[in-house]
C-alpha cells in the first residue's frame, strides 16, 4: 500500500511544476526573433481571418489564441483539426491565414489539412515543438515553442509545452494589437457587455438623474426648503439653481453638517450663504469611469451635470454608477 503523501511533498510538487513551466516560458523569448516578425506580417497583410486549428490539448490552446486575437483587433476563428478534413476546413477561404499548433508536428488530423491550404494559397504559420517535423518544412514561417521537459513527473502529458504555446500565442495577439493601434474603445467595442464595456462606453448621460428627478432650489429659498429637496429626491444633495438655469452651487450633506455646527437658523438662512459654490461637475457626454474618477479624487458622492451654458441637466450619485457596473 502507498504511504500517504505529506503536505511538504505535495507543496513541492506544485512548486517544481510551476518552476518547470516557467523554464518552459524562459526558452521562448530568444527565440522571438526574425521568424516571429515574419508571421506577424503575416497576419497584418491577411484580408480575410486568422484560422486557428489544433488537436487535443493544442486545440484548446488553440481556441484560446483565437478569442484572444479576435478580441484584440485581428478577426480570427478556431476550427477543429479532427472536424477540418470533415468539412469544416471549407469556411477557410483564399483571402484567410492559418495558424496552425502541434507539438510534435506530426499530428494527423493537422497534417491532412495541409493540401487543401496549399491549393489555396494560403499562408501558414506553424507553432510546434519540433522544428524538423513535417508540420514546420510546410510552413511558410515556423515558430519553435519546444520545451525543456514537461511539467509532468512523466514527462508526458502537455503541460509546460501548452503553457509555451499559449505565452506565445499572446505574444503575436498583443504584438499585432500594438501594430494596429488598437485602443482601450476598441477593446470595449468587442466587449460591450463585460465590464471594462461598461466602464469604457457608458457616458454620464446614460446613467445620470435627470427631469424632476433632478434635486434643485433658488439660490435665495430657505435652507429648511432645500432640506426637504435632498430628502424628496434621496441623493444626499441639491443643486442651487439661478434664474436662467445655471448652477449656482450644490448643497450637501456636508454642508449641512457644517451649518450646524455655526449654529445657523434652519429655516431663515437662504441656500446662497450655505452652499458650495463652483461645484464638481462634468458633461452629459463625459465618460462615467471619467466621472468616477472624479469622486474619487476629491472624495464624494455626487455631480452635478452641466451642458455648455453650465445648466444643470442632471446629477449623478456614485449609487448610479454602482447599478450601471461602472464601480
Amino acid at each position: 500500500m502507498r504511504a500517504e503523501i505529506t503536505d511538504d511533498a505535495l507543496i513541492e510538487a506544485a512548486r517544481r511544476a510551476i518552476s518547470i513551466e516557467i523554464d518552459g516560458l524562459r526558452a521562448q523569448q530568444p527565440r522571438l526573433g526574425a521568424d516571429f516578425a515574419r508571421a506577424c506580417r503575416i497576419c497584418l497583410a491577411c484580408r480575410g481571418r486568422i484560422v486557428v486549428t489544433g488537436m487535443g490539448k493544442s486545440g484548446h490552446i488553440a481556441g484560446k489564441i483565437a478569442a484572444t486575437l479576435a478580441s484584440t483587433g485581428t478577426p480570427a476563428f478556431f476550427i477543429h483539426s479532427g472536424e477540418a478534413s470533415h468539412g469544416d476546413v471549407g469556411m477557410v477561404t483564399r483571402e484567410d491565414a492559418l495558424l496552425a499548433l502541434s507539438n510534435s508536428g506530426e499530428t494527423a488530423e493537422v497534417l491532412s489539412i495541409i493540401p487543401v491550404i496549399k491549393r489555396l494559397g494560403v499562408p501558414l504559420v506553424a507553432l510546434t515543438g519540433n522544428p524538423q517535423s513535417t508540420l514546420a518544412r510546410a510552413a511558410t514561417v515556423h515558430l519553435h515553442i519546444g520545451v525543456p521537459a514537461e511539467a509532468c513527473p512523466l514527462n508526458l502529458a502537455p503541460t509546460a509545452s501548452t503553457t509555451a504555446a499559449l505565452a506565445v500565442g499572446d505574444a503575436l495577439a498583443v504584438t499585432l494589437l500594438k501594430a494596429r493601434g488598437f485602443t482601450e474603445a476598441d477593446f470595449a467595442r468587442s466587449h460591450p457587455a463585460g465590464n471594462l464595456g461598461r466602464r469604457l462606453l457608458l457616458r454620464v448621460s446614460d446613467v445620470m438623474r435627470s427631469g424632476a428627478d433632478v434635486p434643485g432650489v433658488h439660490p435665495d429659498a430657505a435652507l429648511a426648503e432645500g432640506l426637504l429637496e435632498m430628502s424628496r429626491k434621496g441623493l444626499g444633495m441639491t443643486a442651487v439653481i439661478g434664474e436662467d438655469g445655471r448652477a449656482a452651487g450644490i448643497f450637501t450633506d456636508g454642508d449641512l453638517r457644517r451649518a450646524i455646527d455655526r449654529a445657523i437658523d434652519l429655516r431663515a438662512t437662504p441656500m446662497h450663504q450655505v452652499m458650495t459654490p463652483q461645484a464638481k461637475s462634468v458633461g452629459a457626454e463625459t465618460l462615467a469611469a471619467e466621472a468616477l474618477l472624479l469622486m474619487e479624487t476629491h472624495r464624494i458622492t455626487a455631480l452635478l451635470v452641466l451642458d455648455a451654458e453650465e445648466r444643470v441637466v442632471g446629477a449623478l450619485h456614485i449609487h448610479d454608477l454602482m447599478r450601471a457596473g461602472v464601480i
